[in-house]
């Protein structure tokens, strides 16, 4: 028999339906975030089984890079665009979880998190994370390390300023506009770690490549990136 619980949950379900994060369909009870036709069609990249991919290929010149995949292109389809934007911009802390759990739980059966042993989120600037109320790469992590295992560190890294948005930027005010905005509060807390870096979103790569800029004093330090999207040069 159902328990009152269980009878409120049905309630609630009936009258506010949960909906795909993606396409907004209505999702069926064994459904979570994504219904099942965006699960299975979300443009998975593979890019880690792909001995110097081309993000591998455009930032090893710039930091010690071990290695990096996106879990998904970000084509500008409608359905992902609007999966981007639901965990970025619209409180959909759930789904960015959720998501952090898929990408762990499909890249870990080929090794990818094999001897990382901190995941590191790419930070927001304070101010920017108070009028937003979260940190979209924070969830990522935390979904991450709920399959894995793996602790994530969100203070030792920070944002020092609060740089405009990129969106309509070239590569080289991209890489101007981020130079020099994060910095370390324990560098000797990662010497001769594996760290993961976490993000959303890969376009140029100016962010990433900032982020390790400011372990570039840490001794034998060794980074490896996955963010949930990446842009197809392809």
């Amino acid at each position: 028999m159902k328990t009152v619980r269980q009878w409120f949950l049905d309630l609630f379900r009936l009258l506010f339906p949960p909906q795909c994060v993606a396409c907004g369909m209505m999702l069926e009870e064994d459904e979570e975030c994504l219904c099942k036709l965006c699960l299975e069609t979300l443009p998975r990249t593979q890019l880690h089984l792909i001995k110097h991919n081309y993000l591998e290929v455009m930032l090893r010149a710039r930091f010690p890079l071990q290695r990096i995949t996106a879990f998904f292109y970000h084509k500008k389809e409608k359905r992902f665009d609007h999966l981007i934007h639901q965990i970025k911009y619209n409180g959909r802390k759930d789904a960015g979880i959720y998501m952090g759990k898929l990408m762990a739980e499909e890249l870990g059966k080929d090794g990818f998190f094999k001897g990382v042993e901190v995941i590191v989120p790419v930070p927001l600037h304070p101010h920017r994370q108070r009028k937003r109320g979260y940190n979209q790469s924070d969830c990522l992590a935390q979904g991450i390390s709920i399959v894995t295992g793996i602790p994530v560190d969100t203070t030792s890294l920070i944002r020092s300023a609060d740089n405009q948005t990129q969106v309509h930027q070239s590569r080289l005010e991209r890489l101007r506009n981020v130079k020099g905005i994060f910095r370390l509060t324990r560098p000797e807390a990662f010497t001769g770690k594996h760290i993961l870096l976490v993000d959303d979103v890969l376009t140029t790569g100016s962010t990433i490549s900032a982020c390790a800029e400011a372990f570039h004093e840490v001794e034998d330090i060794h980074i490896s990136v996955l963010t949930l999207s990446a842009v197809d040069r392809h």
